[in-house]
C-alpha cells in the first residue's frame, strides 16, 4: 500500500486523503496496459462511471470483479436476463439496467474485435499509432474531457455497436490505460513513466 503521508507531488485530480485512490493513481493510472481481460476490465468500469465519479467506481470494483466474473469477457458475453435481474439486486455494482446490459453488449463486441484484430489491445492502440501520447498539464483546468483520439475511437466503437462508450468514456479509458500519459508536470509518476518508455 502507498504511503500517502510520503512527500511526493500527485496529479491535481487526486484526493490525497483516499489511501485507495492516491494507491491507483500511484500504481495503475497512465500505466500502459495490453492485457486484453485489464483492458476489459477498465471498459466495464469506465462505462459503469458514466456521470458518475471514478471514485464511486473505484470503491466497487471487488464487487464488480465479483459480478462480471473476473473480468473474464467469454462468460460476460454468455450472460441472459436472468443474469442481469440478478446484477440488479447487487449492491456491490451500480444498478443501472442500461449500463448492465452495454456491459454484456460490449462484451460480445468486444469478441468480436479480438477476433478481427488478433487482440483488443492491438485495436485500441491502434488509436495512438502504437505509442503513448505524452501530454503537458500542471492545473486541473488544463484536462481535456475527450481528444481527437477518443473522438476517433469513440466514433468507431459506436458504428461496431458498443453502448455507454462516447467521447469521454474514451479519453477516461486512454489515461487509466496509459494510451495518453496525463499526470501533471509535477507529478512524480509522469517523469516515472517516461523513464519506462525510454527502456522498451
Amino acid at each position: 500500500m502507498t504511503n500517502i503521508s510520503e512527500n511526493k507531488c500527485r496529479c491535481p485530480w487526486l484526493d490525497n486523503t483516499k489511501p485507495d485512490y492516491v494507491e491507483y493513481h500511484d500504481q495503475e493510472w497512465g500505466v500502459p496496459v495490453y492485457d486484453d481481460r485489464k483492458i476489459f476490465e477498465f471498459l466495464i468500469l469506465e462505462s459503469a462511471q458514466a456521470g458518475l465519479s471514478w471514485y464511486t467506481i473505484l470503491k466497487r470494483r471487488q464487487g464488480y470483479k465479483a459480478a462480471f466474473e473476473n473480468f473474464d469477457v467469454h462468460k460476460v458475453a454468455k450472460y441472459n436476463q436472468d443474469n442481469v435481474e440478478t446484477l440488479m439486486l447487487n449492491s456491490e455494482i451500480i444498478r443501472n439496467r442500461g449500463k448492465i446490459n452495454a456491459a454484456i453488449n460490449n462484451a460480445k463486441l468486444f469478441i468480436e474485435i479480438q477476433q478481427a484484430f488478433g487482440s483488443f489491445s492491438d485495436y485500441m492502440w491502434g488509436f495512438v499509432n502504437n505509442k503513448t501520447i505524452v501530454n503537458e498539464y500542471t492545473e486541473l483546468s488544463d484536462y481535456p474531457a475527450t481528444s481527437i483520439e477518443s473522438d476517433a475511437w469513440s466514433k468507431d466503437l459506436k458504428k461496431r455497436g458498443f453502448k455507454f462508450i462516447g467521447s469521454t468514456i474514451c479519453y477516461a479509458h486512454m489515461q487509466a490505460c496509459g494510451m495518453v500519459n496525463d499526470h501533471s508536470l509535477n507529478c512524480y509518476k509522469r517523469k516515472q513513466l517516461i523513464a519506462e518508455y525510454q527502456q522498451d
